[in-house]
């Protein structure tokens, strides 16, 4: 059965990832404050929807995955890196970041699924110290970056663009030192892209990532402006309660079924 849930508006609270349906679809509704946002990654679902939808949460099965320590450098790429052509930075723009993603075209994607909404939201927790943006630069111009949100020691990556080539990869590689230098465990991929798998990333079950994110994202967190020196720490306490109301709706009939 194809069940879909409806978030509360007065609350931040999600059902368990676990319900996701084969595609990986969870829920629709609520919004993207920080706190929600914070909660859903938490626990391992993600807001992912285009401009004619509803705001929709998903959690996939398998989920692409990849550790500090684990990346593969390719040749070419250490001649890149060794070349030092390519400028680093981490945390100087990241809004620029958000919007050459949104606006860089994807094989098979017809628009973008990063609205404006989105871009004010995750730059909203960027200016809270909780979204990071790693970028690349050439004669001063932005040809390269990623982002996403760290929680515990948990980065949930959410995309990167290229203008140049390498120049994305190099980012990658800059994102995977760090985490690594700063004692992070896991890089969330969301979904398998031929991309990330060459850089090493791979898929592991729903259920252990799940597990993994239940003792990881309730350690430290490293927060604040990663780019300067002096780092804060601070913890999130992330909590759900044993038992939330959602209204639930069979998608093959397209009625409400039942109030859990």
């Amino acid at each position: 059965m194809n069940i879909l849930y409806q978030l509360n508006d007065d609350d931040c609270f999600f059902p368990p990832a676990d319900r996701a349906n084969e595609d990986g679809l969870l829920a629709f509704g609520g919004d993207l404050s920080p706190q929600r946002l914070i909660v859903a990654y938490a626990n391992g679902i993600f807001p992912w929807y285009s401009e004619d939808e509803p705001l929709l949460w998903w959690s996939l099965d398998p989920r692409l995955i990849i550790r500090p320590g684990e990346m593969k450098v390719s040749k070419s790429l250490k001649r890149t890196l060794k070349s030092g052509k390519f400028d680093n930075r981490i945390d100087t723009d990241f809004r620029s970041v958000m919007l050459h993603c949104a606006e860089t075209p994807r094989k098979d994607q017809d628009g973008t699924w990063i609205q404006d909404e989105m871009v004010e939201a995750y730059s909203h927790l960027h200016e809270l110290g909780i979204a990071h943006s790693f970028e690349t630069y050439l004669d001063g111009e932005l040809v390269g970056g990623l982002y996403g949100i760290a929680i515990g020691q948990v980065f949930f990556g959410e995309s990167m663009f290229h203008t140049v080539t390498d120049a994305s990869k190099v980012a990658f590689y800059q994102l995977h030192q760090f985490l690594q230098e700063h004692g992070f465990k896991l890089i969330d991929c969301q979904q398998e892209t031929n991309h990330l798998m060459s850089l090493g990333a791979y898929t592991i079950p729903r259920s252990e990532f799940l597990d993994e994110l239940k003792v990881l994202t309730r350690e430290a967190s490293l927060v604040g402006n990663w780019g300067m020196d002096d780092l804060e720490k601070l913890y999130l306490n992330i909590h759900q309660p044993e038992k939330l109301k959602f209204r639930s709706y069979n998608m093959d009939e397209d009625v409400a079924l039942f109030d859990e």
